[in-house]
């Protein structure tokens, strides 16, 4: 038997399990798009952001210091936040560019 006999016997119903399972793949396909597909718009935005980050470049971490960048390591930056404050932190901690943050505002 093929397995489309199969599941129009199990069902009592011709249409049945198409009609079972079609608000779940419209509820699916609704989330997908509205919460998924931006996020993942954001998260390769700030990749980017991050990739191209170069001293001078004022930044937020996300443990809330803002600072300057003074130099670029491979897989961390030299952050000015204060006078005489130097700290190193993983580039995936930087949370943003504080200029963005005030332009979306």
């Amino acid at each position: 038997m093929s397995i489309l006999t199969i599941l129009q016997n199990a069902g009592g119903g011709g249409g049945s399990f198409l009609v079972a399972i079609l608000p779940w793949a419209l509820i699916i396909g609704v989330f997908y798009v509205l919460i998924i597909m931006p996020q993942r718009k954001r998260q390769r935005e700030l990749q980017e952001t991050i990739s191209n980050l170069k001293a001078g470049d004022k930044v937020i971490t996300t443990g809330g210091i803002i600072g300057t960048v003074t130099q670029v390591r491979e897989t961390s930056l030299l952050i000015r936040s204060a006078d005489k404050s130097m700290l190193e932190v993983a580039r995936t901690a930087v949370a943003g560019i504080q200029g963005d943050e005030e332009e979306k505002k």
